[in-house]
């Protein structure tokens, strides 16, 4: 089947999830939403809009439609060129019916009031505005200036089986559990002119979550994030929804300048005018009113790995850090973050027996517990070590005391994935254990905080999988420990990481790697006595005024 063959299917309406409205994921955009839009992408009456191409991709019943039709008819006038001559002015698409005759009919209205005559205002309407499938359109690539609208809010899986297969293999980019709006992200931007615009108003998951990665991916590779408006709690559209909503404004050209900026309840009609001047008049880095706030960056953050989330002068911060200092872990320093062993059997590999087996299969286990003062206090719990000190897997016939305990739990051991998959290997751990890193000095941070914890074990523990690690061949773990306790360190960790409830942090591998640190060697002398006394102390504050210093930050934006 074609895709093109899919317009006839007769399709059932999918189920509306919670928090959207309509049918077909379908939300409706507020007019002073769409124009700040319009203004942020530089669609306005000035320029010769007759000469130019704007797309929207699932059109509705006209909420963009409306004033693009509105500031294109006032462009001709200013230009003097005629309707026809803006015969190709725009695209508009839905997949309804009902929404392309509900926006015809908007359009001729709009336009005929506005003094057009009606003959020339049918023939370009019924070639603005058509029936179809945005995401299955076969339509050559490099042909908009602008791409502007509310794509639809639907999870892939909702969505008919046949239509689902046919978008995965149209879009790239709808990976996972994705919503359908990534798709039209995908489409619009492979459509845009080289210097084009995309501006969307949608939720930003994509941003952060794993199906957003291939778009993500996309962006940073081909394209510029220009501008990320957060609007979460702004009643931005017509009904209430829970979308998490941000205006996204992409362009089609190497990766420039960034603003990241934020909104609070208030922001409105008259605030969003002065917020889209500010991002085309000003050339001040920071601004921050009652009901927005933004920066400007040098440059968007790079890669397809979450996008951090934090206030405009925070990220903008974080970006400055990031061009000024290296990664936590470094090759060059011998600094690693790891993760402690994964057993797959705790019950059975973790005890408090020193007698259980043979001592020399008995590892000195680090527990998140021994970390619980700040202070390192080893509980007395064990590792059932199967590894041997060259990394090998034990033979059991030279261990009875082991091979019997093993035995006596065979069953449940045999039942792991990792066992099914290697038989012959049924009592290993998950991980392998590194008979390198229990003699090593480690911070250990536990997993789930609500604020950033380590904690210095001199050596002589191995860390469980509930703890991460930082092990280094150069630094000072207690300078490094009392930049690890400050909240310049959790500010990395806050922006990357997934938020539990009650505002618990997940301090993990792949977050703690996003943290910059100075050189050690360029902090001077009285700013490491002073991190590693903060560390000693448990002084978050003091630890956060050292690394400021250290840094060469004045202050740390809220």
């Amino acid at each position: 089947m074609t895709a093109d063959s899919l317009f006839d299917l007769h399709l059932p309406h999918p189920a509306d999830p919670p928090g959207r409205s309509g049918q077909n994921g379908e939300v409706f955009t507020r007019r002073w939403v769409v124009d700040l839009m319009l203004d942020l992408v530089g669609y306005t009456p000035d320029r010769n809009l007759a000469s130019m191409r704007i797309v929207e991709p699932a059109c509705g019943e006209g909420a963009f439609l409306g004033p693009i039709v509105q500031r294109l008819s006032a462009s001709c006038r200013r230009h003097k060129r005629s309707l026809l001559e803006a015969a190709s002015a725009i695209e508009a698409i839905d997949l309804l019916a009902h929404n392309v005759q509900q926006a015809q009919q908007l359009v001729s209205r709009l336009l005929i009031d506005d003094g057009w005559n009606a003959i020339e205002v049918d023939k370009v309407v019924q070639g603005w505005i058509l029936q179809g499938d945005y995401l299955l359109r076969s339509r050559s690539s490099e042909s908009a200036d602008f791409v502007v609208g509310n794509p639809p809010y639907i999870r892939l899986e909702d969505v008919p089986e046949v239509r689902m297969a046919a978008y995965r293999r149209s879009c790239n980019t709808m990976g996972g559990r994705a919503d359908i709006y990534v798709g039209f992200y995908e489409k619009g931007l492979v459509s845009l002119k080289s210097d084009g615009k995309l501006a969307f108003i949608c939720a930003d998951r994509w941003m952060r979550n794993q199906y957003g990665r291939g778009l993500r991916q996309l962006i940073a590779r081909q394209y510029s994030m220009d501008l990320a408006l957060i609007m979460h709690d702004v009643d931005a559209f017509e009904d209430q929804v829970s979308a998490y909503p941000a205006i996204t404004v992409i362009s089609n050209r190497t990766q420039g300048t960034a603003i990241a900026a934020d909104t609070r309840r208030s922001f409105s009609s008259a605030q969003a005018h002065e917020f889209a001047s500010w991002t085309t008049s000003s050339n001040d880095q920071y601004v921050d009113t009652e009901t927005y706030h933004a920066a400007r960056l040098p440059h968007w953050f790079a890669g397809d790995d979450s996008w951090p989330s934090a206030s405009p002068a925070r990220l903008a911060m974080l970006e400055e850090l990031s061009q000024r200092y290296q990664l936590l872990e470094d090759r060059r320093t011998g600094t690693r973050v790891g993760i402690g062993v994964a057993t797959g059997a705790d019950k059975i590999f973790i005890t408090d027996r020193a007698d259980l087996v043979e001592t020399d299969r008995l590892l000195p286990l680090s527990m998140v517990r021994d970390t619980k003062t700040g202070i390192f206090e080893w509980n007395g719990s064990y590792l059932v070590n199967p590894w041997d000190s060259a990394g090998n897997l034990v033979d059991l016939t030279n261990y009875p005391r082991l091979a019997s305990y093993f035995k006596r739990h065979a069953s449940v051991l045999r039942k792991r994935h990792i066992a099914i998959k290697q038989p012959s290997r049924w009592y290993k751990t998950i991980d392998k254990v590194d008979p390198h890193l229990t003699a090593q000095p480690k911070l250990l941070l536990p997993d789930m905080k609500m604020t950033i914890h380590p904690v210095l074990d001199e050596g002589g523990y191995y860390p469980h999988h509930n703890l991460y690690f930082i092990v280094s061949d150069s630094w000072d773990l207690r300078v490094l420990g009392g930049l690890m306790l400050s909240k310049v360190a959790e500010a990395f960790v806050e922006a990357y990481a997934v938020k539990m409830r009650g505002g618990t942090l997940r301090f993990q591998a792949q977050y703690l790697r996003k943290i910059r640190v100075p050189n050690q060697d360029d902090i001077d002398e009285s700013t490491c006595n002073a991190l590693r006394e903060a560390f000693e102390k448990r002084d978050s504050s003091a630890a956060t005024e050292a690394a400021l210093r250290a840094y060469g930050l004045d202050h740390l934006p809220d």
